[in-house]
């Protein structure tokens, strides 16, 4: 009985001297693979001043992007340091208005990948602004990464 099941399968179905091997990657990877999205990065290791809490200012002309016409931006993944002794905190700004926040600790750094990922349309400027308490000066290391793709209504 055992004999007639197998009859239909392939010659090598029993052979497992080579595994099976299920390649999969996600959404980014197959549009950078493919050529259909470009990596963007805004980052850099730059002086700084604190103008309170509360104040929160762009941090370097460097870390500001502008989404180009028929492409939208995807923002993947934000990392920083904090060289400095106080708590410091970083935004990632869409047009003008905070969209997300950072804060990072003393002599610490983060990197966090983005779960929620929007498409932001031509035109949008998307930007790294930072504060510190008032009179704290220091260094802040940012490496912001997207992604770029053809907007697949425009093109």
């Amino acid at each position: 009985m055992n004999h007639l099941l197998n009859d239909n399968l392939p010659d090598n179905a029993h052979d497992i001297s080579e595994p099976q091997t299920t390649v999969s990657e996600t959404r980014t990877e197959y549009l950078l693979r493919t050529g259909r999205a470009k990596p963007r990065f805004l980052q850099g290791v730059f002086p700084c001043v604190g103008y309170g809490i509360y104040e929160s200012v762009p941090l370097n002309d460097a870390l500001s992007y502008v989404v180009p016409q028929n492409h939208v931006a995807r923002i993947q993944y934000f990392r920083a340091g904090n060289p400095s002794e106080d708590l410091i905190y970083l935004t990632l700004n869409i047009d003008g208005k905070p969209a997300r926040f950072f804060p990072v600790g003393p002599k610490s750094d983060l990197h966090v990948p983005l779960a929620i990922i929007e498409p932001h349309p031509p035109g949008t400027r998307i930007e790294i602004a930072f504060a510190a308490p008032r009179g704290m000066t220091g260094t802040v290391i940012v490496d912001v990464g997207l992604t770029e793709e053809a907007d697949k209504e425009k093109v």
